[in-house]
C-alpha cells in the first residue's frame, strides 16, 4: 500500500480489508508476506499516516482470536513494535521453519537470502544498520518521508511491472537459493513474496516454491487446507 497514489492506495487498501473480511471465519493463521506497505518507518512518536482501515482490521482480527504474522519486507524492513502493540500482530525477520499436516513449510519475504543477490544483500545490510538508522531518525519525518517515497516509487515503476516475466531457473534468485537449501535438508514448501510474481511451480524432489505475487496488478494469495497449498485470485 502506498504506490502509486493516495488513490489507487486507497482502493486497494479497501480491497485488502475486504479479503481479511472474507477469510477471518476461517483461517486459523494468517501469514502477510511482507512490502505489505510501500514504505515504513517508525519514529519514537510518529508512525506514517493512512493505512487507519487496514491496520484496524487486523486489530479486529487479532482480538478475535487469529494469529497474524507480518515479515518484514525490504520495502517496510523499518516495522518495528507499533503494529505489535496497537494491532496484536507477530513480526517476522528471519526465515520461518512450520510443520502442518506432516508437511515442512520454509516461509519467508525472499529478499537477502543467501549469496546471490549482492545487491539486496547490501541494502538489507544498509536498511538493518543500527547507527544509519539513527541517523536517519534525525531528519525530520516531512523530509525523510518525500525522500523515501521518491526512491520507492522509481523502484516500484522499474520493478513491479517486469516482475510478471519469469526469467530462466539458473536467473531466478530464489531459485537458486531453494536449490542449495534443499541439499540439505528437504522442505515440501518455500513460500515467498519478495519476487511479486505469482507461481507455484516444482522444485526438486517433492518440493514446491510458492510466491503469492502483488496486488498491484493482481491480488493473489495462498491457501493451505491441511492438504494442499493454492494459489487464488480474490
Amino acid at each position: 500500500m502506498g504506490y502509486p497514489n493516495k488513490e489507487d492506495s486507497r482502493e486497494r487498501e479497501i480491497k485488502l480489508v475486504h479479503w481479511l473480511d472474507s477469510i477471518k471465519h476461517d483461517a486459523e493463521e494468517i501469514y502477510l508476506m511482507g512490502d505489505i506497505f510501500d514504505f515504513w518507518y517508525e519514529y519514537k512518536w510518529v508512525v506514517p499516516r493512512g493505512f487507519v482501515r487496514f491496520i484496524g482490521k487486523l486489530a479486529e482480527l487479532t482480538d478475535s482470536g487469529v494469529v497474524i504474522y507480518i515479515f518484514r519486507g525490504n520495502h517496510d524492513i523499518w516495522l518495528n513494535d507499533y503494529l505489535p502493540k496497537e494491532a496484536g500482530v507477530i513480526l517476522l525477520e528471519q526465515p520461518v521453519i512450520r510443520e502442518w499436516n506432516g508437511k515442512r513449510f520454509f516461509l519467508h519475504h525472499g529478499h537477502a537470502l543467501g549469496r546471490y543477490d549482492r545487491g539486496m544483500n547490501f541494502l538489507n545490510w544498509v536498511f538493518t544498520n543500527r547507527f544509519l538508522q539513527f541517523l536517519f531518525s534525525r531528519i525530520h519525518p516531512n523530509g525523510a518521508f518525500a525522500f523515501a517515497h521518491f526512491w520507492s516509487k522509481k523502484s516500484r515503476e522499474a520493478k513491479v511491472y517486469e516482475a510478471k516475466t519469469f526469467l530462466s531457473e539458473d536467473k531466478e534468485v530464489l531459485f537458486l537459493y531453494t536449490k542449495e537449501v534443499l541439499q540439505k535438508e528437504h522442505y515440501d514448501y518455500f513460500v515467498f513474496g519478495h519476487r511479486h510474481l505469482a507461481l507455484n511451480v516444482s522444485i526438486g524432489t517433492n518440493s514446491h516454491i510458492i510466491n503469492l505475487g502483488n496486488w498491484i496488478s493482481r491480488s493473489t494469495y495462498g491457501v493451505w487446507d491441511g492438504e494442499t497449498f493454492e494459489l487464488k485470485e480474490f
